[in-house]
């Protein structure tokens, strides 16, 4: 068995959770960062979540989330200093052992920022550490900005980020065999037609947002010809308060 079917093998099972509107919404314009607080948001009644049940019931060991949810699509970051000499070295999984064996360890927080669009100054949450998934087209300056900061990453594919890679990885270096991803549209879309999502779980408030351009649950190339729609089986369904419907589904593979 070659290295990457031993890592296919270890693949984890993915979990994706999102918060919508009843048109499919995840946020109310294109470049509006919920992570960065809006009382709009907030007033519709959409801060309730299900991620403590999922998290006791699954126990992932990693949330996804993507560029995107910290950084708009037009905005220029900031420059990094340029790398001296050959980066080759750079293009290997950075796995510092002092992050890896670090006291207290709970989880990963994972992102995928394949052209290093993010300068990160989050505060991690209590046992949870950040790691990033990069690829061979991902700049030096990143790379090298990453390993100054201590941040952990990944390599997976060549012009941008193989999912399929990434998560195997996942499992294989670092035992992950459950991920949470809250992440947008586009990377959750990219998920699921790459056939990695097991189970969806969507909470549905009571309002309309519409926009041509907002972000919604699934945003994907469109089907070809010869492609099915990705069919589900519903494993519950739960009313809330105000209004909220959390529907769970299994993702039947074909």
């Amino acid at each position: 068995m070659g290295q990457r079917e031993a890592e296919l093998v270890n693949s984890p099972q993915v979990v994706v959770v999102a918060i919508a509107s009843v048109d499919g919404r995840l946020t109310l314009a294109p470049d509006v960062l919920l992570l960065l607080g809006d009382e709009r948001w907030q007033a519709l009644g959409a801060g309730e979540d299900v991620n403590e049940w999922l998290k006791h019931v699954h126990k992932p060991q990693a949330n996804l989330e993507g560029s995107g949810s910290f950084v708009p699509n037009g905005q220029v970051p900031e420059p990094l200093p340029s790398v001296a000499g050959d980066p080759e070295s750079l293009y290997q999984d950075y796995l510092p052992d002092e992050v890896l064996h670090r006291p207290g360890h709970q989880g990963w927080f994972t992102v995928v920022d394949g052209r290093g669009r993010v300068r990160w100054r989050i505060t991690e949450e209590e046992g949870w550490h950040l790691l990033v998934f990069v690829a061979r087209h991902t700049p030096p300056e990143y790379l090298a900005y990453l390993q100054r900061e201590k941040v952990p990453y990944l390599v997976a594919g060549d012009q941008r980020v193989d999912l399929e890679l990434a998560l195997e990885k996942l499992g294989s270096r670092l035992d992950v065999t459950c991920v949470l991803s809250t992440a947008g549209g586009k990377l959750n879309g990219a998920l699921l037609r790459a056939g990695l999502v097991d189970e969806i779980n969507i909470v549905f408030f009571p309002a309309v947002i519409g926009g041509f351009e907002t972000p919604s649950l699934f945003d994907s190339p469109a089907l070809e010809p010869d492609e099915r729609p990705t069919r589900l089986k519903l494993i519950s369904c739960q009313v809330q308060a105000e209004g909220r419907v959390w529907l769970r589904y299994q993702v039947i593979r074909e």
